[in-house]
């Protein structure tokens, strides 16, 4: 890799991208391209039609080594996209990853602008020239080597904690399991039959708890908690108290399986005042413990508590499929019972669900469309029974339901382990309260902090097959890192001249992530754990601390250039 000569004038390299029609259609490409041209520092300037497929990515690398840049400028989508893809290509051209830049011209021109074709090429021009000014006062950085130990922790031993552990322990990695409950299962335990199949659920969760326990690679901890996690990717540090004593170990990585618990509909439709009256996870207790005496009518009203209905605004995704498959169950148990499903909108998504779906239909079971106008309700009849008052939406008149038995369709949220596993690890929880990951497209089971993996119910509602997916997607990331026992962290980290560090100490109350150490009355950045969010920098009143990658002469040239292009 080319080292970099503070005293060489930069040979800046722009690739404009014509990403087929999304930028091409709206921005004007040679006129970006000669305004490049112009720009101090630019020795050459190529469009191309696609630069994230096979033939740009290997035009990039030829028309670096042939021109001999040491600087890159890409002038495309956002970086989120294919950022990484495109720095690997001048890695191996020889520039180094912190040298490179990046315009969005798709989403913050063509996109955002798709209306004002000459607006949008104006702001393209310039973001592209801001990007030439940030890249010709940026340092060559050099990303951070940790040795990671192969071994991980579980937090939750649910469906998708277990498959997550003896995917891993069958790789030969070491795992540590942490169940809060004295037996493994999680909500499985509490579940009748599975939704597509109808298999009683203990059927499949027995072999996988056989499997977990008896593993010689994993060490199972129940009734346990999670203590204090300290250190970092590939050194963690982990104290768990479990069968009255502590203990003590150490991973290079954690998945958090940790689950989700159901909405309890306290006082909404007579839930807890009124017999009769249960959620969809009491039912699957009633029906698996065989005490559901011959109903004349069920009505099943989804929705409750969910979307903004005195509970949780989102939807729980999988309600509307647990109450199709828990009607079939009570049709072909009592054929003659009129069975009604009272729906908003029904979320039986995917191929296989829809088919259940119309079988269920035809089987027999009502289903009836409210409105949020016109929710249902529950008044008494007089008889004993349950008079659910609904306004048909789609017929356009109000059905009375007289039902032996009503059950509530609510929502999974989160539980408060979950809340006090998000500050112990620093971890971000999403607006909907669950563990947010890093990025839905690219990084949908990594969270905020390097080395910790989310997988099922802990990172929003999911069915069973879903939970189990990600949670082997969970262990293929967190085996990577274990399996090369050593793993690169971005350079992109805080550093204090100790010169004017007046040893206030404001930045150890302002990093979020405890990066912060304080010695011989001086402030010093733990690099391993620092996740350059900023928050020292911008709070230091000496500006002793700086970042790497984002100094303030990168910031001011940024800005000088924006003030150019008006």
């Amino acid at each position: 890799m080319r080292e970099d000569n503070p005293n060489q004038v930069p040979r800046i390299g722009v690739f404009v991208c014509e990403c087929g029609a999304n930028i091409g259609n709206v921005v004007n490409i040679p006129e970006v391209v000669e305004n490049a041209k112009k720009l101090p520092g630019v020795s050459f300037v190529e469009r191309d039609v696609s630069l994230c497929s096979s033939a740009g990515v290997k035009h990039v690398k030829d028309a670096i080594s042939k021109n001999g840049v040491d600087r890159v400028v890409f002038a495309a989508c956002s970086i989120k996209n294919y950022g990484s893809l495109l720095e690997a290509a001048c890695e191996a051209a020889g520039v180094n990853k912190y040298l490179i830049s990046f315009a969005n011209i798709r989403e913050q021109c063509a996109w955002a602008h798709y209306g004002s074709p000459k607006g949008a090429t104006r702001k393209a021009i310039n973001l592209v020239g801001m990007a030439v000014a940030r890249v010709q006062k940026s340092e060559p950085l050099k990303d951070l080597e940790l040795e990671v130990e192969p071994s991980t922790l579980i937090i939750g031993g649910g469906i998708s904690g277990m498959t997550a552990a003896l995917c891993l322990a069958n790789q030969g990695f070491r795992v540590f399991l942490v169940e809060k409950e004295p037996e493994l299962g999680g909500m499985l335990n509490k579940l009748y039959k599975l939704y597509l199949t109808n298999q009683s659920v203990s059927e499949v969760l027995s072999p996988i708890i056989e499997g977990v326990t008896s593993h010689r690679n994993i060490k199972l901890f129940t009734s346990a908690s999670l203590k204090e996690v300290e250190g970092h990717f590939g050194d963690f540090e982990i104290t768990v108290s479990a069968n009255g004593g502590i203990e003590k170990f150490r991973v290079g990585t954690i998945i958090l399986a940790t689950g989700a618990k159901v909405f309890e509909p306290s006082g909404m439709y007579g839930y807890g005042d009124k017999e009769g009256i249960v959620t969809q996870l009491e039912l699957e207790q009633i029906l698996k413990q065989e005490k559901l005496k011959r109903p004349g009518k069920v009505a099943m009203i989804q929705c409750v508590g969910a979307r903004g209905e005195e509970g949780v605004p989102y939807c729980s995704r999988i309600c509307c499929m647990v109450a199709v498959k828990n009607a079939t169950l009570i049709k072909r148990l009592y054929p003659d019972c009129e069975v009604y499903i009272i729906y908003r909108d029904l979320q039986t998504y995917g191929k296989e669900n829809e088919e259940y779906h119309a079988k269920a239909r035809e089987l027999g079971i009502r289903f009836i469309e409210y409105t949020p106008e016109n929710r249902p309700e529950i008044i008494p009849n007089g008889n004993g029974k349950l008079r659910v008052r609904v306004y048909h939406a789609l017929l356009g008149e109000t059905l009375n339901v007289d039902s032996d038995l009503v059950v509530l369709s609510t929502p999974l949220i989160q539980h408060k382990g979950g809340e006090e596993i998000s500050k112990m690890l620093k971890v971000p929880l999403g607006s909907d309260g669950f563990f947010r990951e890093a990025y839905m497209e690219m990084q949908s089971v990594a969270l905020g902090v390097n080395g910790i993996y989310v997988c099922g119910a802990a990172q929003g509602p999911k069915s069973i097959d879903e939970s189990i997916t990600q949670a082997y997607a969970a262990a293929a990331q967190a085996a990577s890192p274990m399996l090369l026992k050593r793993v690169k962290i971005p350079a992109i980290t805080a550093e204090v001249d100790e010169e004017r560090c007046i040893g206030c100490q404001l930045c150890m109350d302002v990093c979020p992530f405890h990066a912060v150490i304080f010695e011989e009355g001086k402030s010093m950045i733990i690099e391993a754990v620092c996740r350059g969010c900023g928050n020292c920098a911008a709070g230091c009143p000496s500006r002793a601390i700086s970042m790497k990658g984002f100094k303030d002469e990168q910031i001011l040239a940024e800005v000088q250039a924006a003030f150019k292009g008006e």
